[in-house]
């Protein structure tokens, strides 16, 4: 899990990169979970929500920028 503040410290760059990988583990872990080859089902959980802090501080910095 990631921490909200440690995400804030990071460029839009590496937000992105760091979305993008996070989405592609979610496609692994869905596509586990549809075989029955998930072990951990926590971990769904926990990369939706950081995919989820994600697109908000993405989206905080957009109107930032925006209205500054």
């Amino acid at each position: 899990m990631t921490k909200a503040t440690d995400l804030r410290g990071k460029s839009t760059d590496e937000l992105n990169d760091q979305l993008l990988q996070l989405k592609k583990e979610q496609f692994n872990l869905r596509f586990q979970k549809a075989s029955g080859q998930l072990e951990n089902t926590a971990r769904v959980r926990v990369v939706r929500r950081d995919i989820a802090r994600i697109k908000t501080i993405l989206g905080q910095q957009v109107s930032a920028a925006s209205a500054s």
